[in-house]
């Protein structure tokens, strides 16, 4: 299951996150974090100290490695150099595996040992100085979006993403690719704002969003949230002095969380476990090759210098009964 969590920045998304990440993972369950927020803090909500945080290897450094290997045999991507982070897979194409070893985990994940269990994670990279003043962040997030592409998972497999902040994420196709969204909101009006617009441009996409309501106090602040997004409130969370304890760099071990936020947390994983049965490969490829098109006529084609129109096999459906490359 590929599940997003999205929000206004300071909403609590990414400690959210690590929570969610580490209950899955707790429970056995295989697990790939990938933090693609413009801020780079998941790494440090699941524990890692500054220099560790640091020393994560950054996808985007990676690209050249990763195109390669997802390319495989795929006869209508003529190279690696005219791949864009679109790219659709199709037949000889590598997928990727929430469970297995390959090159590019090799290369871009790093196992973080949490209290019950371990978990694969994945990082987008910060901006560097040579990005400064030149780049936009979602060029940094072109390789998450290529290997959620390629990515095949299965029932009680997890692809857990720590998503850039606001409405950042419309930029790229990268927002359909999961098969649950949770949007963090804080009981507020800025706080609920960026739930309105995510669900005004998702509308048309098939997103399944859940609202998560953090930092709620009282009736009064649950009422509201309640009044501003409806049923798509799921579950909200309260004070935690667990989360206090693990801001500070001192969480005590994972089974003490407070028994309402674990139920928070074991509401979430029911909510995405639960869209399952409801995947649609058909629709999730169709989604893809629309996004590649669009990008390969606005800038792709001009860039790479090639018709990417060609790169999409009409045949092709991903899904888990997809056959291994020969």
């Amino acid at each position: 299951m590929k599940i997003a969590f999205v929000g206004k920045g300071g909403s609590g998304k990414t400690t959210l996150s690590s929570l969610f990440v580490r209950h899955l993972a707790a429970s056995g369950a295989p697990v790939i974090a990938v933090d693609a927020d413009i801020n780079q803090h998941l790494g440090a909500a699941l524990g890692l100290d500054e220099a560790e945080a640091a020393a994560l290897p950054a996808m985007g450094a990676h690209l050249p490695l990763i195109k390669e290997y997802l390319r495989g045999e795929n006869p209508r991507i003529t190279s690696a150099e005219t791949m864009i982070k679109t790219t659709p897979p199709g037949e000889g194409s590598r997928l990727l595996r929430v469970r297995e070893d390959n090159p590019v985990y090799a290369a871009c994940a790093r196992p973080v040992e949490l209290d019950a269990g371990a978990v694969r994670l994945m990082v987008t990279g910060p901006f560097t100085e040579a990005d400064l003043g030149v780049a936009c962040y979602h060029s940094k997030t072109g390789a998450v979006e290529m290997c959620l592409n390629h990515l095949v998972d299965g029932r009680d497999e997890y692809v857990v993403v720590d998503m850039t902040a606001g409405s950042d994420s419309f930029a790229s196709g990268m927002f359909t690719r999961f098969d649950m969204t949770f949007l963090v909101a804080e009981p507020t009006r800025k706080g609920v704002s960026v739930y309105r617009q995510y669900k005004e441009y998702a509308r048309d996409f098939g997103v399944a969003l859940k609202v998560v309501g953090n930092k709620v106090q009282g009736p009064d602040d649950l009422e509201f949230l309640r009044a501003e997004v409806g049923a798509d409130l799921l579950v909200t969370v309260g004070h935690s002095d667990w989360v206090r304890a693990m801001e500070k760099g001192r969480p005590p071990h994972f089974d003490r969380l407070e028994t309402g936020n674990r139920a928070a947390l074991e509401t979430l994983r029911a909510a995405a476990d639960a869209r399952y049965e409801a995947r649609d490969w058909e629709r999730y490829t169709r989604q893809m090759v629309h996004f590649h098109l669009r990008n390969a006529e606005s800038w792709g084609n001009a860039r790479t210098g090639t018709n990417l129109a060609r790169q999409v096999d009409p045949g092709f459906v991903l899904g888990e009964r997809v056959a291994e490359p020969a």
